[in-house]
């Protein structure tokens, strides 16, 4: 699959990139090499791909949270302004569990560990970076445990599974590099030149959007430029399979052909586009013709699921 490291993404690269959908969220893995938005220099970003994306509502998707530029991975989306209060509040009480892999320089003298180091950022505008600061900075927490290691021209390298209690910038680059193994391709935080892509992907997202069922939970592939070194450090492809997502039960009868879900939400707009509801002027969920809801109060298109 292409990298978009210089350019935009194509509806095409954008739509074979998604991992899950359903009426509420969407997860893509996100390629390395383009900032999820726009920022102080301009160019290409991942959110001008997201009209590709609305399947149907009338707004584009918009970012639940935030990946850096060269990170890859697991990246949710919200599809309306409920869904991204809802999965909003999650990721900002730690309810959202997230896995990252990454190739480290070195290893950490423990197989499995915790890190608690706050951190707090220096610098505003082009330039800006964060750094360690247990006095003033903000508390942050990683857990992480050795899958594997390999020796490489460059040195050792040794794959770790990291798992973020807490959301901060840049969060487990700093980590990684105080516990003296900082990721490969790290260009700010390591501490020797390399020419490397950033070797960090977010692996994996469980999302308990629904607390009467499981949580919603995605993989991403690795990217290519980690792979070699993740099968060198023990990864098989064959054992660590990106599982297919099959919806809800209520809902299989209304999948679409060809499409990876097709939710109860854009079931509903499909039937009140061909006049399903016409009785008594009212739509799905209370809404009059005029877009109304019952009492009065005006609610933005696509927006209620």
């Amino acid at each position: 699959m292409p990298n978009p490291a210089d350019k935009g993404v194509s509806a095409e690269e954008i739509l074979a990139r998604l991992l899950y959908r359903d009426g509420m969220i969407l997860v893509i893995n996100k390629p390395p090499g383009i900032p999820v938005h726009a920022g102080f220099g301009g160019g290409p970003n991942l959110e001008q791909s997201f009209p590709h994306l609305a399947f149907g509502l009338s707004r584009p998707p918009s970012l639940a949270h935030r990946l850096d530029r060269d990170t890859s991975g697991c990246l949710v989306l919200g599809r309306h302004n409920k869904a991204l209060r809802q999965v909003g509040d999650l990721f900002a009480a730690g309810k959202v569990r997230k896995t990252y892999w990454a190739l480290v320089d070195g290893a950490p003298r423990e197989t499995e560990g915790r890190i608690k180091i706050s951190i707090r950022k220096l610098g505003q505008g082009p330039g800006w970076k964060m750094t360690a600061d247990p006095r003033n900075g903000q508390p942050a927490i990683t857990d992480y445990k050795v899958r594997g290691s390999v020796q490489t021209p460059e040195g050792k390298r040794t794959w770790l599974e990291l798992y973020p209690h807490t959301g901060r910038t840049h969060q487990i680059r700093i980590h990684c590099a105080e516990l003296g193994c900082p990721v490969v391709g790290d260009k700010v935080y390591g501490v020797k030149p390399s020419t490397s892509p950033l070797m960090l992907h977010a692996r994996a997202v469980a999302i308990p959007m629904n607390s009467k069922r499981d949580p919603i939970k995605v993989k991403a592939p690795p990217p290519e430029h980690m792979l070699a070194d993740l099968v060198a450090c023990g990864f098989k492809e064959e054992a660590e399979p990106v599982p297919v997502v099959v919806p809800p039960a209520e809902e299989q009868e209304k999948v679409l052909p060809e499409t990876p879900d097709f939710s109860a939400t854009d079931a509903a707009r499909a039937r009140a586009k061909h006049g399903a509801f016409k009785k008594k002027g009212r739509r799905p969920g209370g809404r009059k013709h005029d877009g109304t809801r019952r009492g009065g109060r005006k609610s933005a298109a696509g927006d209620e699921s």
